[in-house]
Order: C-alpha cells, then sequence, then structure tokens
C-alpha cells in the first residue's frame, strides 16, 4: 500500500510538472530522484542507540552527505531545500508526527518527553538546514534584487532558532556526549552566519570561534580518518573570522584571506569563490578612501568603484601570481586578474559613452594632443590587461620550454613542439602592438620606445622557435638564416638598452639566447655532415693546383689469391675386376624360390 501512494505521487508530480511545460527528460529525472531518495540507507534516518541506551546523531556527516548529494556541489540550494522538505515529510510520517489534518494545520514540537528515537534530533535538524538553504539561494538570489535580503534575514533567524532548539534537545541525559557538542557547534554556526549578514562582526566573531573551537577538539579526539571531516568544517569557517577581524581593526587579516586563495590551489570550488567573495568585500571598504592613481607622470582621479577595487586590489594579487608554488595555480591567478580588468574596463567604458559632455571633451582634447581623465584611466586599464596577457603567455612559454628540454619517454603520447611556443610568442608580439596604439601615449616617446625594445626581445624568441621548427624537419639552411636574424634582432636589443635602466627587468635574458644560438649554430653547419660521412666532395675553392691529398678510396690491385684443386682424374682410372672376390650364390630349387620371394633367403 505504502508503495502504492508513493508512485501515486509520483505520476501527480509529474502530470503537473507537464502542465508547466517541462520536457519528458526532465520529468524522468525528477522521478528518478525521488526513487533514490526513498533508497536511502536507514543508517542515516534510524541510527541504532548506542550500547547504553543513549541516543546519538552524526549531526556534521549526515549535513555533509546531504549537502554533497543533492545540489549542493554545484551551488543548487534550490534543490538542496526541495530534498530537505522531502525528507521532512518521510520523516513525519514514519514517525506518526502529524501537523494535523488535510483540513486543519496543527502546529507541533519537539520536546524532551517525545525524544524517544534519533529520528527525532534528525526532524528538527532537517528544519534548520531547509530554512539555512532556502536562506543561501535568497542571498543569490539578492545580488539582482535587494529586497530578498530582507527574507533571507529571516529564514537565517528560522535556521538559527531551529538550531537553538536542536541543542536544548540535545541537553537530555539520554543524548551522548559527542551529538550534545555538535549541536552546539552546528548552533554556534547558525548563529555566526546571522550575525555576519547583520555585520555584527564581533558577535559573529565570538559564535564562529566557539564553532571551531568545539570542531577542534572533536577531531583532537577521534582518528584521523574521523576527524577529517572536523577539520574541513574548521577551515569553511576560517575566512569567515578572518574577515570579521578585519572589520573589527585587524589590518593583517587581509593578508591572510590573500594567504588563504594560494592555499585553495586550482581546484576552486565553493572554498574559493567564499574567499574572492571575502577578498572583494575587503577591498570595497578599503576602496572608500581611495580618490586617484598616478601612472607614467599624470594623476587621474578615479570616481567608479569597480575601478577602485579593482586598482587597490592590483598589487596583491600581482604578490600572490609571484607567491604561487606551482604553474596551475600561477595560471588560475592570471585568469582571475584578467577576469576581473576585463569587467572594469567595460565598466568604464560604460561610464564613457554615457557621458555625452565627456565624449565632447574627448573630441577638444583630441584636437589638443591630450585626452580626458576618463579615456586616460581605461588606457591605464588596459596597459594593465595586455601586460598581464604578456607575462602569463610568457609564463606559459617558460613552462613549455622545460618540457622541451625533458627527454620525452613515451612515444604515443604527444609532447610539447617548437610550433606552440611560436603561437604564444605571436600572443605577446600582438599585445605589445595593441600597447603601442593606446590613447593619451601616442606623443610618450619614452613608452613608445620600451615598446619597441620589448617587442624586439620577443621578436628575437619567436623567431629563434621558428628556426627550431625548421631544424626538425631538416631544413638547414632557412633555419640557419632565421638563426642569423635572431643574432640580429639580439645585437639591436643590447644596443637600444643601455639608454633604459629599469625596461629590461622584467624580460627574458637576452644573453642567454645568444649563448643558445650560438651553440645551434655550430651543431646546424655540423648537421648535414652526418648524412654524406661516406661520400668524400672535393671543393676546388679550399685547394691549391697541385693538392697534396691521398687518392681515396684508392684503386683496385691483382693479389695472389690460394689455388682451388679440382679431382679429373677419376674419370680416366680403370679399376682392377673384383669378380673372384664376390661369393657365388648356389641354386636352391623351388625352395629357395619361395624363400626368395617371401624374404626368408639369406
Amino acid at each position: 500500500m505504502k508503495k502504492k501512494n508513493e508512485n501515486k505521487n509520483i505520476n501527480l508530480h509529474c502530470d503537473l510538472s507537464s502542465s508547466a511545460g517541462l520536457s519528458d527528460v526532465c520529468l524522468l529525472k525528477m522521478a528518478a530522484e525521488q526513487q533514490n531518495e526513498m533508497k536511502i540507507p536507514q543508517m542515516e534516518e534510524n541510527k541504532e542507540n548506542s550500547i547504553d541506551g543513549s541516543l546519538g546523531l552524526e549531526i556534521l556527516q549526515i549535513i555533509k552527505d546531504s549537502q554533497q548529494q543533492h545540489g549542493l556541489r554545484h551551488g543548487d540550494y534550490q534543490r538542496y531545500r526541495g530534498y530537505c522538505s522531502r525528507r521532512l515529510r518521510r520523516l513525519r510520517k514514519t514517525l506518526g508526527f502529524k501537523m494535523g489534518n488535510r483540513h486543519k494545520f496543527t502546529g507541533k514540537k519537539v520536546t524532551v518527553e517525545l525524544l524517544s528515537d534519533n529520528r527525532h534530533l534528525l526532524l528538527v535538524l532537517m528544519e534548520a538546514e531547509r530554512a539555512w538553504s532556502y536562506a543561501m539561494q535568497l542571498k543569490q538570489e539578492a545580488n539582482t534584487e535587494p529586497r530578498k535580503r530582507f527574507h533571507l534575514l529571516a529564514r537565517l533567524r528560522k535556521a538559527a532558532k531551529h538550531g537553538e532548539q536542536l541543542e536544548k534537545l540535545c541537553e537530555s541525559p539520554r543524548v551522548d556526549a559527542k551529538t550534545k557538542l555538535e549541536a552546539q557547534a552546528y548552533t554556534a554556526y547558525l548563529n555566526g552566519m546571522v550575525q555576519f549578514e547583520l555585520q555584527e562582526w564581533k558577535s559573529a566573531m565570538e559564535a564562529f570561534n566557539k564553532c571551531k573551537t568545539i570542531y577542534e577538539k572533536l577531531a583532537s579526539a577521534f582518528t584521523e580518518e574521523q576527524a577529517v571531516l572536523y577539520h574541513q568544517r574548521v577551515e569553511e569557517i576560517s575566512p569567515n573570522i578572518r574577515y570579521c577581524a578585519y572589520n573589527i581593526g585587524d589590518q593583517n587579516a587581509i593578508n591572510d584571506l590573500m594567504q588563504m586563495r594560494l592555499s585553495a590551489g586550482g581546484g576552486g570550488g565553493m572554498m574559493a569563490e567564499k574567499l574572492e567573495a571575502l577578498i572583494t568585500q575587503t577591498r570595497a571598504k578599503q576602496a572608500a578612501v581611495m580618490s586617484e592613481v598616478e601612472w607614467r607622470g599624470r594623476t587621474v582621479p578615479v570616481k567608479i568603484d569597480k575601478a577602485r577595487i579593482f586598482l587597490l586590489g592590483l598589487a596583491d594579487n600581482e604578490a600572490a601570481i609571484i607567491q604561487a608554488d606551482n604553474e596551475e595555480t600561477k595560471e588560475r591567478l592570471y585568469e582571475s586578474l584578467l577576469a576581473e580588468c576585463r569587467d572594469t574596463i567595460q565598466a568604464v567604458r560604460e561610464e564613457l559613452r554615457t557621458d555625452v559632455k565627456q565624449r565632447e571633451r574627448a573630441a577638444e582634447g583630441a584636437d589638443s594632443g591630450k585626452v580626458s581623465n576618463l579615456q586616460y584611466l581605461h588606457s591605464y586599464l588596459t596597459y594593465i590587461k595586455l601586460w598581464t596577457v604578456v607575462r602569463r603567455n610568457e609564463s606559459m612559454a617558460h613552462a613549455l620550454q622545460a618540457k622541451l628540454k625533458e627527454p620525452q619517454t613515451d612515444e604515443n603520447k604527444r609532447g610539447p613542439r617548437p610550433q606552440d611556443l611560436i603561437r604564444l610568442y605571436d600572443i605577446i608580439l600582438q599585445s605589445l602592438a595593441e600597447l603601442s596604439s593606446l590613447q593619451g601615449l601616442e606623443e610618450d616617446h619614452t613608452f613608445q620606445k620600451e615598446v619597441a625594445l620589448k617587442t624586439l626581445v620577443y621578436k628575437a624568441y619567436r623567431c629563434f622557435y621558428i628556426a627550431q621548427s625548421y631544424v626538425l624537419v631538416k631544413k638547414w639552411s632557412e633555419a640557419l638564416v632565421l638563426y642569423e636574424r635572431v643574432l640580429k634582432y639580439t645585437r639591436e636589443v643590447q644596443s637600444k638598452a643601455k639608454s633604459f635602466n629599469n625596461s629590461l627587468k622584467d624580460l627574458p635574458d637576452v644573453q642567454e639566447l645568444i649563448a643558445e644560438v650560438s651553440a645551434e649554430k655550430y651543431s646546424l653547419q655540423a648537421a648535414p655532415l652526418s648524412d654524406r660521412l661516406d661520400h668524400f666532395r672535393l671543393d676546388p675553392t679550399l685547394l691549391s693546383k697541385q693538392p697534396n691529398l691521398v687518392q681515396f678510396p684508392p684503386d683496385f690491385q691483382p693479389i695472389p689469391c690460394k689455388p682451388l684443386f679440382f679431382d679429373l682424374a677419376l674419370n680416366h682410372v680403370a679399376f682392377p675386376p673384383l669378380d673372384d672376390k664376390v661369393e657365388q650364390k648356389g641354386k636352391g630349387g623351388i625352395t629357395g624360390y619361395f624363400r626368395g620371394f617371401f624374404g626368408f633367403g639369406s
């Protein structure tokens, strides 16, 4: 009967979804999810009590498993909220904990007197999780609809209220000590989230510290395998604690957040997104005191908040890239910086489009040779973006160069080739060409000379790897000409770099390139000889009229050979008769005939 009702509910849900216009695939997926939820192991909903009769509940384990399996792995809080609602309905039905009937709702709470099964504790836990997941869903939507923030705070307070109810229930002597501690930590976390959203930094920090302390004590009381979950929870809470400390007055907290982002590595996920959001919020507070920026001797006012936040965090981002310990983390930080820079440039570009007076000033400034402050800020941000692209591709080129020098072990696997490096240097040269055409810098001769010098350096490296690609296909003459072109570029760089003190500090060392090209040239000149070692070619230009050379290979001369003997006399030799030596056979008659016929004769 129960199974029939479940199928009826699933069919009813599918019919309603069909009326809403969902596809058949979505209907099957939703029905399969509900059927899978019905197969949840009873070890979560109906954990056996301890040996001494006390009640126990793995609060953090149940929360994490449910969140990972039902949407939070992808940040889908709405799906997780639906799961919590369905699980609450099943728990109430299993426990007979009805909230009235179909005609009238009657509120009913779990009390200590009713606490006879650990599923009563699970019921309150799921109510808190449902309210929390709804609050997190509203937090995502509040970015575009600010009015939803009021509903968000209401749902967070509701979740904290359910958490306090769970903690009171766990104070019963029937509940074991571990469950009591986990309930206290869970309630402290929810209270901290409420105070965090209300920007009550001191109260939020106290709540988070209490939660962190409890989980650390629990981690120290169990084995390493069981303590992993508690340590993960502590790592999730730590960024919130440091952010609260910064808002209270700890100026070093932003550095701690940057270190946490570095330790997150290239994995990304919810932890990395949370750190990015906290760092952005911290910079937004610092950006309130930033009003101008100086670049190439000109001070420009910065009135756009997004530009202030980006410029304020630029030095921190560059320092984080330098401190990155592997290429994957460094590339992720470069991509994050470029994405933030593009968004900032877009905000400034929109400001340029909407300001009609600014366009008129720009037109007047173009006639006078000086661009407006907003246009100059746009050029500065574009310079940061293009130079970041150059540094990112140079970092990728260094990684590929190291792989090129390593011996290739697997022949079936495609390794790096010089053509890959040529593409990277093409992008670098394209970015440098765009740098030279930035508005407001056309008359800056020092800047133009610096860009030209950097262009020569990267042209030399690009030409070097083009020559390497020709060497692979055994085009020796073309490669030799390209090596000469590389040396020409490097000589120009050395002659022009004398007038610049700091222009080459961020560029590759051309001395290493010169040494490498010289070695490659000598090996390249010797490479064609390996193909004709068995053939001597006489070069008349290197010889006098009577060259003193030995003819090689020498001419053939006759030499005495070992004689061959043939026995020709045997055919003319007459051998003596041997008739008297042969035994004469007698006649045996008919008996001898039969013996000879059947093989019995001697």
